[in-house]
């Protein structure tokens, strides 16, 4: 056990979850020890993380929001009045949805075209959870999405192996389609946590997820089937190049 305690503390990100990490050991200690062993074993979040990393575990992580979904999906009357938009333009509505969360704190938000939607929608239906690379000063840091009706909660995937489906995610997007069909427009916003990404962070995981689930790229489709139906070949080092070449 305090090997693998050490090892879990050699993680380059332990610092940032380390406090969420000691309320579990406190609350459950039983329950700590198997996941830090776990964490151990499988030592996924180091930079230079081992080949044939286990992946499988990964793809039904949080079933309390795939339950949660199939009964609430979030209204866009719950951010704005709409009755008061309805007859704008898509244009115009695009400005208000723009200039509302400018204002807003720990937010971003962006307008889609309604088939760049049902891409999304489409993909995410093959493809409900994948894994991106976030980049850090100490290299990457995986970021785990899962899709829920209109939303996307992505969770930090050191925080997901030790706390499991309890996890918080460090961001959540929304998408509102109640303007698709007349207005050919889907709003977007993401709510995200300012103690684990900043903004910059949160828009670059908003945009690999317009990469990889919206654009028609043969290299990403074959990252996102690979991680679906073979999990074991799936290798961190393929994503982390992708990403690499849209930075140069």
């Amino acid at each position: 056990m305090q090997e693998a305690m050490e090892d879990l503390k050699n993680n380059p990100y332990f610092d940032k979850y380390a406090s969420k990490i000691s309320k579990l050991k406190k609350e459950n200690p039983d329950q700590f020890k198997s996941r830090i062993v776990d964490v151990s074993r499988n030592n996924t979040q180091k930079i230079e993380a081992p080949k044939g990393r286990q992946y499988a575990q990964l793809l039904n992580p949080k079933e309390k929001i795939a339950a949660c979904a199939q009964i609430y999906k979030e209204p866009l009357e719950k951010i704005m009045k709409t009755d008061l938009i309805k007859d704008k333009t898509a244009d115009e509505i695009q400005v208000i949805w723009q200039q509302y969360h400018i204002q807003k704190e720990y937010c971003i938000a962006a307008s889609i075209p309604d088939c760049d939607y049902d891409q999304l929608i489409e993909n995410s239906k093959k493809h409900p959870i994948f894994v991106f690379a976030l980049p850090r000063s100490q290299g990457y840091e995986f970021i785990m999405c899962q899709f829920a009706s209109n939303t996307v909660h992505f969770t930090p995937l050191l925080y997901y192996q030790v706390h499991k489906e309890n996890a918080p995610e460090c961001l959540t997007i929304t998408h509102y389609d109640e303007f698709k069909e007349d207005k050919g427009i889907v709003l977007m916003r993401g709510e995200y946590d300012k103690n684990v990404i900043d903004a910059q962070e949160a828009q670059c995981l908003a945009n690999q997820l317009q990469l990889y689930y919206v654009r028609e790229q043969p290299e990403k489709k074959k990252l996102l089937e690979t991680f679906t139906a073979n999990p074991e070949e799936f290798q961190h080092t393929d994503l982390i190049k992708q990403i690499e070449t849209l930075s140069l």
